[in-house]
């Protein structure tokens, strides 16, 4: 069995879309997937599937939470080899990557949006596109940031989930636990 990280995206924020940790193990176990923790209320989930196909789990995923809670959550599913290869290619210095935000994308972005967004520049913030994440950092934090992670998906035409750089290293830490 693999051991998979699961990103819920738009959970249990500002209380919309409420979905209990414990109601969401519950709900996986019956997909059979194994060993399920949950990190935070945010939506990070670690388990291990026999299932090959992240993007099978992430319909799974998507589609048990809807028929249970009534409404669609985007999930992205990575691996701890993902997870650490994100970390590994930040461009950042260690100080300002541990106070550093990682925007997973779904997809890989349209090379022309990424050159159009690379050229925006916001007082405070910086940032960095590769084809599986934007490493952005804020000065002020990111509750005031403008390139937040709607800001990601509506300018590089892609899904994305947001995590900081501590949730980054729980989730390794889990994952590795878990095998």
């Amino acid at each position: 069995m693999q051991t998979y990280i699961a990103l819920l995206r738009g959970i249990n924020v500002s209380g919309q879309k409420k979905v209990p940790m414990a109601d969401l193990r519950e709900l996986l176990t019956q997909i059979d997937f194994k060993s399920i923790q949950t990190y935070i209320q945010s939506g990070n989930v670690v388990f291990k599937s026999s299932q090959t196909d992240k993007n099978k789990l992430e319909e799974q995923i998507a589609k048990r939470i809807e028929e249970h809670f009534g409404f669609l959550v985007p999930v992205l599913v990575k691996t701890s080899n993902d997870i650490q290869e994100i970390l590994d290619d930040c461009p950042y210095p260690d100080e300002k990557m541990q106070r550093s935000y990682f925007t997973l994308l779904h997809t890989s972005p349209n090379n022309t949006l990424v050159d159009v967004v690379s050229k925006e520049v916001y007082k405070n913030e910086s940032f960095v596109i590769s084809p599986q994440c934007v490493y952005f950092f804020s000065e002020l934090g990111y509750g005031k940031a403008k390139c937040n992670n709607n800001f990601f998906e509506r300018k590089l035409k892609v899904s994305a989930t947001t995590r900081n750089y501590k949730t980054m290293l729980k989730l390794l830490s889990l994952s590795s636990d878990s095998n």
